[in-house]
This record gives C-alpha cells, sequence and structure tokens, in this order.
C-alpha cells in the first residue's frame, strides 16, 4: 500500500485523498517513510520538514471531515507532497541556495510558487539539493555534497533541479518545482526518466526577482506523469503584479484531462539541433521514437530552426544575469564561491554596453527567426541532454565523441539554446541506454502554446509508458 501511494499519478492520489479513500496522514506518512529509508543513498532531501507536513495533513484530514475542505478548483493539489528547490525561498524554513554563505538563512516570506503551492493546497515535506546557486546541470554543493541517480547510484542525477527529479523519482515526493535557465528543469528529469516542464517565460510568474525582465530564468514544474505537470502548472501559473513579464491568461484549463488526438501535427525531427555533438546511446534512444510520432499520425519531418548567434544571446544574457545577481558576494565572499559561479560572474563583468546591446539585436533576430519556423510546424523534437548520466564525481562534460567543449556549460547547449528562443519545452522519457540510464526526450511547442505541448506530450507518454519503470533503489 505504501509503494502504491507513493508512486500513484499525482491527479489519482488528489482524487482519492477527495473521496476519503485514503487519508493526507496516511499519505504524508508514506512519503516520510520512503524518505528515511532511501533519502541516506541519493541525498535529494537535503531539509526535512516531517512536522510541519504531518500537522498539515491532519489538518487537511479535518478539513475533509467536517465538510470544510476547499473546492477542487480553489485547491487543485489538495493533501499532495511536494518538495521546494533549494533555491526557493520557504518561509520559515532553512533555504541555502546550495551556498555555505547562507547555510543558516532562514527567509521570511515564500517565493511566489511556494505560496502559490500552498495556496493550491500542497504540502510541503521539505527542500531539495541543487549546485551551488543553481550553477551548472550537475547538482553537488560544499554544504550537502552530491545527490546521485537513483538509476545508478553511482551516476549523477544532472541539475540544477537535481534533487527534485531524484525526489520524484524515489517516490518521496507527488510534485516538484524547479527552476531553468539553461536546463535545469529538463536535463535533470531527462537523467531521471521523470516530467519537467520549461514555460514559456511569463506562463509562471517568478517573485523575488532581481532581474525582472530578463527571460531566460523562469520556475515551472516536475512530476513523474505529463498530466501531473499539467496539474501543477495549473496552480502556478497566472499573472501577478510583481513580474512585469507575467501574462494573464487562464490556468484552470491545464486541471482538465488532456486526452487530444494529435493527427496532422507538424513535427520538426532535429536528431542534433543541427551539427551538436550527441552522444550515439542518446542518439540511438531518441531515434528510436520517431516512429512513435508517426504512429500518432503526426507529420513528422527532419528540420531545425535557424539558431545562429543563440549561443551568443544566451551566454551574453546570462553573464549579465550573474553579475547582477551574485557580483556583490564576489566582492565579499570571493573565497565561499565555486570556480564556475566566479568564472561566470566575471565573464558578467568583462562585457561591455556595446556587447550586451548586440546580444539583445541579435536576440530580436532569433525570436523573429523562431517565430517563423513555427509558423511551417507546430513541434520541435529533439534530445534534452546531448549524453546521458556521467559519473557523479565528474563536475561537468569536458568533451562529446572527441569534441572538445570550452565551458561547464557547453555540453547543455541542446537545452540552452532553446531556453534563447523563449518557447516552452517539455522533457519526456524516451527510454534507456544499454546499462539502463535514462535518456530525454525534448518537446518544444511555439511560445504560450503550453496546453498544445502538453497534449502532445501526454499522447506520446501514453503510447510509450516509459514513466512506468522505477529505479531499482
Amino acid at each position: 500500500m505504501s509503494e502504491e501511494v507513493c508512486f500513484a499519478p499525482a491527479r489519482e492520489l488528489a482524487a482519492a485523498i477527495r473521496a476519503r479513500r485514503v487519508a493526507c496522514v496516511e499519505v504524508v506518512e508514506a512519503h516520510l517513510r520512503r524518505i528515511e529509508r532511501l533519502n541516506p543513498l541519493v541525498n535529494a532531501i537535503v531539509t526535512l520538514t516531517a512536522e510541519q507536513a504531518m500537522a498539515a495533513a491532519r489538518a487537511c484530514d479535518a478539513a475533509l471531515a467536517a465538510g470544510a475542505a476547499p473546492p477542487p478548483a480553489a485547491a487543485p493539489l489538495f493533501g499532495l507532497p511536494v518538495a521546494h528547490k533549494d533555491l526557493m525561498d520557504t518561509r520559515g524554513v532553512r533555504t541555502t541556495y546550495g551556498s555555505p554563505i547562507f547555510a543558516n538563512h532562514v527567509p521570511d516570506t515564500d517565493a511566489l510558487i511556494v505560496a502559490r503551492l500552498k495556496a493550491a493546497g500542497a504540502i510541503t515535506l521539505g527542500k531539495t539539493n541543487t549546485p551551488e546557486f543553481g550553477a551548472g546541470s550537475q547538482t553537488f554543493n560544499p554544504l550537502f555534497g552530491a545527490t546521485r541517480n537513483p538509476y545508478d547510484l553511482s551516476k549523477t542525477c544532472g541539475g540544477s533541479s537535481g534533487g527534485a527529479a531524484v525526489a520524484l523519482a524515489c517516490g518521496f515526493t507527488a510534485l516538484a518545482d524547479g527552476s531553468d535557465m539553461g536546463g535545469s528543469l529538463r536535463n535533470p528529469a531527462s537523467f531521471c526518466n521523470v516530467v519537467g516542464l520549461r514555460p514559456t517565460p511569463g506562463r509562471v510568474p517568478v517573485w523575488p526577482n532581481r532581474a525582472p525582465y530578463l527571460p531566460l530564468a523562469v520556475e515551472g514544474p516536475m512530476a513523474r506523469t505529463v498530466g501531473d505537470v499539467a496539474l501543477m502548472l495549473s496552480a502556478i501559473a497566472g499573472a501577478d503584479p510583481r513580474d512585469p513579464l507575467a501574462f494573464d491568461e487562464a490556468s484552470h484549463v491545464f486541471a482538465r484531462p488532456l486526452n487530444h488526438d494529435p493527427r496532422g501535427a507538424r513535427v520538426a525531427w532535429s536528431p542534433d539541433l543541427g551539427g551538436l555533438p550527441v552522444d550515439p546511446r542518446v542518439n540511438a534512444v531518441v531515434e528510436t521514437r520517431r516512429a512513435t510520432f508517426t504512429a500518432l499520425g503526426c507529420v513528422v519531418e527532419e528540420a531545425t530552426p535557424d539558431l545562429r548567434d543563440a549561443d551568443e544571446v544566451f551566454l551574453t544574457l546570462r553573464a549579465l544575469s550573474f553579475e547582477l545577481n551574485l557580483g556583490e558576494l564576489l566582492d565579499t565572499r570571493r573565497d565561499q564561491l565555486k570556480d564556475t559561479v566566479i568564472w561566470n560572474i566575471e565573464q558578467g563583468r568583462r562585457l561591455t554596453g556595446p556587447q550586451v546591446a548586440r546580444a539583445m539585436r541579435l536576440h530580436g533576430e532569433l525570436l523573429a527567426r523562431v517565430r517563423a519556423f513555427f509558423e511551417r510546424y507546430d513541434y520541435l523534437v529533439l534530445p534534452v541532454s546531448q549524453v546521458p548520466p556521467f559519473p557523479v564525481e565528474q563536475p561537468y562534460v569536458t568533451s562529446i565523441n572527441g569534441v572538445a567543449l570550452g565551458s561547464y556549460l557547453e555540453w547543455m547547449r541542446s537545452c540552452y539554446w532553446i531556453s534563447a528562443t523563449g518557447a516552452p519545452a517539455l522533457a519526456v522519457p524516451a527510454g534507456f541506454t544499454p546499462e539502463g540510464l535514462p535518456v530525454g526526450l525534448q518537446i518544444v511547442a511555439r511560445p504560450r502554446n503550453e496546453l498544445g505541448l502538453l497534449r502532445l506530450g501526454h499522447a506520446y507518454e501514453q503510447a510509450t509508458g516509459f514513466w512506468r519503470q522505477r529505479p531499482a533503489i
């Protein structure tokens, strides 16, 4: 019973709680027992809020018994366990950002995404591990150490929402939040056989935010199924006056069933996004999925959008963001920052006004080309990550297929080039390498078309069923 509860799709579990087929206390206890037993092996949850979670569960059960629970439309996540990335501020709960500088930091307010999850009825179980300040797609930091991949404990889980992905894969939580600048919702989902959605900037408002007009960093949902990601999106999307990029579109539509016939959808198939080096093991898995879209009735053609300048745009705006957000720490606490964070801040400090202006101009041209591409195609499909999970002791990938990479970021171009386009991207399980390591598929839609993206992802998921394969742990 305990394992069934911990791996039940969130939509089914929410319905069971509402119907009082299972008590919230039982649900939370089952997840806490699983965390106690398995978290020492993977190190996904770094701060546990067991007492608060149990108190919230008892309150949920009491409300249901008294007929006082809020309706599903108001609280679609009622009673569901959730975990928050340790980059998200949580009122009264330690939030370290993966940095020794903030080892004892306890915020006095919730981040907006946390507040919305609570308002939707979710129960917080704790905080999930992240690399220092979310820098890099490999989850380790000097405070808590590395988070391990549950499909192979010698491998990384990816990042920077690595603890979130592992928590989901291990059945520690029903839902998890994450953030994504260059792939941090998508890469760990790919490495851990779960689902992550990078929404269009503005779909999920972000607050607090020092750079509210920079469109690279977003926050979004992670879960084990596309339907559960959509359910969570229904709770966290929607305008907020503190985020000037946020757009006001109804979010309740994401809580509805995603069943939709994708026949006739025009799919651009791009196995290497126009020439990026991709590990043959990834290529082999991804290529087997092309037939899935054809069988669904999609019109599949090999095509790649013109993403020239995406590298310069992304790296320039990312460097600017690092200087803006972390520059003060470089001046005062340099000895407590990891080398890649220092490098990225210093990249920002070396930028000139003309360089930033050029990046913004190129960004506008890139967005126009991508908009034209999505007039010809409805979706773009490509690998999430260019490599499968690699050794947990390795900070980042330095070469692919003999091609040397120049920084700690370059092995994630398949994700961060997409970030630069402003398009929503969904990471879904695609299968496994011969070694049993998960590989993810990235489905991209035109900006603001999260509903179509989720519907196609759901149809793909129903046709494949990889989400049902759990780690041996």
